[in-house]
């Protein structure tokens, strides 16, 4: 379990392909579901947060190590 916790709105930033992209969250994941094009494997213990790429506008999944919050 993880003591990083997210709401819809934050904005937050995450490393892809070497490179910082901030966005904001779209939903905590906490339950097996389809999303960003994937299948996404989620539970209350280990949620997963749906993130808008601020630049691209494209969803993308990431667990919560993988986030951190933005003051942009």
């Amino acid at each position: 379990m993880t003591d990083k916790k997210f709401r819809k709105g934050d904005n937050v930033e995450w490393q892809s392909h070497g490179t910082t992209v901030t966005g904001t969250v779209e939903r905590e994941i906490t339950s097996d579901t389809e999303a960003a094009g994937r299948t996404v494997r989620a539970s209350k213990d280990e949620p997963q947060y749906q993130v808008r790429s601020d630049k691209t506008g494209a969803d993308a999944v990431h667990k919560p190590s993988a986030l951190r919050s933005h003051r942009g």
